[in-house]
């Protein structure tokens, strides 16, 4: 078979470089079949999107498989969701630690009460001006006029009563007094002092109802409770007991309805309390600071 000009040409596949595209070269006047050119150009493409397209999805399922293998290499027998399988490290036996203190203690406070209940620690200045200071005395909205004062230290013959004997067989050695009147209303306040804390509850137990102070009139106040009824009263701090005589100064008895009498005791017999508390105070900061 010739294949020269006029021969039978070559089927063209475009898949192949070297296969010839169907129109003539030559003089035949024939122009090229653009209807099978475009045919032919649209098969390519959908080829090549369909090998583009299943080489994604190979990649894909490579990528999973690779991460799916490294999960299950570093997990190892499902350890992966166990936070207790988790690598560890040990702590450097050389780092530093917190520095440590040898124990120590604060010195327990002073109790300012040991300071009132023997005659050994209680050092400071003792008298009527200073338990009872200044020229009046004001409780609340109350104020009261002081009046005389009194210091012996034959305790007994300020004392009237069964009180005599208690503060003398308790080696009483001293006894201050103070009156406060308002009102036609006056008190008197005996503090007798001993030796120690233990004399001074003893006496305080001896007491009854026939135990009390003398009353102590002057100085503006006039003569009261050196007869009939008056209300009294007795306790003890420390190493010092304390005691309360009020009435009428007009010479009048008392009884339980007269609230003023009671109330002026009951002031006069507080204010006496917190006196002897500071002192002792006073000689514990005093102490503490030393």
């Amino acid at each position: 078979m010739s294949y020269g000009q006029g021969g039978p040409q070559s089927q063209w596949d475009p898949w192949k470089p070297q296969s010839q595209q169907p129109w003539n070269s030559g003089g035949g006047g024939q122009s090229p079949d653009w209807a099978a050119l475009a045919e032919a150009s649209e098969s390519r493409n959908k080829r090549r999107r369909l090998l583009m397209v299943g080489g994604g999805a190979l990649a894909t399922v490579a990528i999973g498989a690779a991460v799916a293998v490294a999960v299950v290499s570093a997990g190892g027998d499902n350890q992966a969701n166990n936070p207790a399988s988790l690598p560890s490290a040990d702590i450097p036996s050389g780092s530093p630690s917190a520095p440590s203190f040898a124990p120590t203690s604060a010195p327990p406070p002073l109790d300012p009460k040991d300071f009132v209940a023997s005659a050994k620690k209680d050092k400071a200045p003792l008298g009527p001006d200073t338990l009872f200071p200044g020229t009046q005395l004001t409780i609340g909205e109350t104020v009261y006029k002081k009046g005389p004062t009194a210091d012996t230290k034959s305790c007994g013959s300020a004392a009237g009563g069964t009180l005599p004997k208690a503060l003398t067989a308790n080696d009483c050695t001293r006894l201050i007094r103070v009156t406060y009147s308002k009102d036609g209303i006056a008190v008197t306040v005996g503090v007798a002092i001993f030796d120690t804390e233990a004399q001074a509850v003893k006496a305080k137990s001896q007491t009854d109802k026939k135990s009390f102070i003398k009353s102590l009139s002057g100085g503006g106040v006039k003569g009261f409770c050196e007869s009939g009824f008056c209300r009294t009263t007795g306790n003890a701090y420390g190493r010092y007991a304390y005691f309360t005589n009020a009435g009428f100064t007009n010479g009048k008895d008392v009884t339980p309805k007269d609230t003023a009498v009671f109330r002026t005791g009951d002031d006069l017999a507080r204010f006496t309390f917190n006196q002897i508390r500071r002192r002792g105070e006073a000689q514990a900061s005093a102490a503490a600071n030393e």
